[in-house]
Parts: C-alpha cells; structure tokens; sequence
C-alpha cells in the first residue's frame, strides 16, 4: 500500500528532535542531565535538537534513556494487509459446495 503522507525525511527528523525535546523538558531534565543519563556527548544532543540530525545508536541511547525504546517497536511492523490472505487462498475453501451423488 502506498502512503499518503508527504512528510519528507529532514521533516521527520525535526519533529523527532521536537518530540523528544518537549519530552525532556516534561521530565524537566536539562541537556547535560540527558546527556550524561544516555552516554550521548552534549554536542550530539545539542545538535540533533537543533538540526535533526543523529545516528540511530544515538537516538536509541536518548530513547530509552527517556523510557521510550518501546515506541521503536512498532517501527516497521507488519500491516494487517501485508498479512492477508492471496485470492488464491480465499478461494480454496475446503470445504465441499456439492454433493456427487
């Protein structure tokens, strides 16, 4: 299936970096604290929030060190239309429609 939605990648990037600074400041941690909390260097923080540009290691180590590794789960997950059936399998049934005799 095919997405409707425009959003670009560098889009992506800056509402990430959006999310996950209002996210911090929620838990009113600073750039440092978070930095030190997820082993990312200042600067790398500093710049992602600004840019939206990080490696995904990176990103991984801010995410869970916010408590959201989960939110990375659905990331890719199958749909439910990738999962259906072929009209090949619908159509086999199994089960007899007439009688022989």
């Amino acid at each position: 299936m095919i997405s409707i939605d425009m959003t670009t990648p560098q889009e992506m990037q800056k509402k990430i970096a959006q999310k996950l600074r209002a996210k911090r400041l929620a838990l009113d941690l600073s750039q440092q604290t978070l930095s030190e909390k997820s082993g990312v260097s200042y600067g790398v923080l500093k710049k992602f929030e600004r840019t939206g540009k990080i490696s995904l290691e990176s990103l991984l180590k801010l995410a869970l060190a916010l408590g959201s590794m989960d939110d990375f789960n659905a990331l890719f997950a199958p749909h439910k239309y990738e999962t259906a059936l072929s009209l090949d399998q619908l159509m086999e049934d199994g089960t007899r429609k007439r009688g022989r005799k």
